[in-house]
């Protein structure tokens, strides 16, 4: 007797579950359902990396709040990735969860993200930073060239050493972007100023971001930018480390992805001061904000790719500016303006640097 309720139990309960599953999945329905539900899934930086991945889930928080969603299933989460072997198996964990869309964050995840939207072609899914070519994806792509530019100028402009620093990530087409919009930007208000580059050869590792931190302002650079993940907060201990033992030394920081400001607060002597010079913020939360709303609303942009650029308010130097100088404000100014209206081209490769420059001799 007892097995035979145990079966029957069983069936209901799968029954349960199938009929649940069929007015969640699919194309545009999803703002057919009375609740919905969102996830991200991480790249190694993790969720505290203060850039990037933060940045989303930042996005999702207030997506969450602003619809009266819970953590957890059923309404807003994330989960973890430690190394890049989780991401395939984090994203069909979100999807098993059944959330209506599921992102994946990073450029790294663009493999594992098309695999798994292929095999679950009712799911809605969204990548960040790479373009994947499903219908039930979409493509959450940022100018960061152009926002890299910017602060390249606030970068040329500052400098009293004419030494410039650049650590990226991983040596790959994304972070190259990041780098050529920046020497770009720093050739153009300042030809005379080198620009050493260095690759850390991971996101996720601020000891190695510490080391080249050090390696590079002991040779005289007094600004570095980095596009590196959690691996630039080596960089911001680093420079912090060296205010501490000489206040009056001008060595400054540019972050990424987000205001990275509160990352350069250093008190010497009772007396606080700030590494970070600025930071090229790319808002992945405004991006992940907007396709979740218009997921919501049933109108998913699945198969299509999402641009963020200057025009869009989606790159740009961060609102904390107390370290600029109010003529180098308005220089910046006026190259955003140029960008905009098309009357210079930011570069977003090596090849396209070595054409820029050149242009700039003429």
């Amino acid at each position: 007797m007892k097995k035979r309720f145990g079966i029957a139990l069983s069936l209901m309960l799968a029954a349960g579950t199938l009929l649940g599953g069929c007015g969640g999945q699919g194309g545009n329905n999803a703002g057919n359902k009375d609740t919905f539900s969102v996830a991200m899934v991480t790249d190694v930086g993790g969720i505290d990396d203060k850039s990037f991945n933060q940045s989303a889930w930042e996005g999702l928080q207030k997506f969450g709040k602003d619809n009266d969603l819970k953590k957890g299933r059923g309404g807003y989460d994330y989960l973890q990735s430690s190394s890049d072997a989780d991401y395939a198996t984090n994203l069909n964990k979100l999807v098993r969860s059944d959330f209506d869309l599921i992102y994946g964050i990073g450029y790294l995840m663009g493999d594992a993200m098309k695999e798994v939207a292929k095999q679950n072609p009712k799911k809605n899914f969204a990548i960040v930073d790479t373009v994947v070519n499903e219908p039930n994806v979409a493509s959450i792509t940022f100018k960061e060239n152009e926002g890299s530019f910017l602060v390249g100028v606030v970068a040329g402009l500052t400098t009293k050493t004419n030494k410039i620093g650049f650590i990226g990530g991983m040596e790959i087409p994304l972070i190259e972007k990041f780098e050529s919009g920046f020497l770009a930007g720093v050739k153009a208000v300042n030809p005379k100023a080198k620009v050493e580059v260095q690759y850390a050869g991971a996101f996720d590792q601020a000891d190695k971001g510490k080391a080249i931190a050090s390696s590079m302002y002991a040779s005289g650079i007094d600004v570095i930018y980095h596009a590196a993940g959690a691996t630039g907060n080596g960089l911001f201990s680093e420079a912090k480390d060296l205010k501490k033992k000489d206040p009056n030394r001008e060595i400054w920081v540019i972050g990424v992805d987000k205001d990275q400001a509160p990352e350069g607060i250093v008190k010497v002597n009772g007396k606080t001061y700030n590494v970070t010079l600025t930071s090229m913020v790319k808002r992945v939360d405004v991006a992940v904000y907007d396709v979740a709303k218009r997921a919501k609303a049933g109108d998913f942009p699945g198969g299509k790719t999402l641009e963020y650029g200057l025009q869009e308010n989606g790159v740009g130097i961060a609102p904390t500016q107390d370290n600029i100088k109010p003529d180098v404000l308005k220089a910046v100014d006026q190259w955003k303006q140029k960008i905009i209206k098309g009357e210079v081209k930011v570069p977003t490769n090596r090849k396209e640097l070595q054409q820029f420059e050149a242009s700039l001799k003429k």
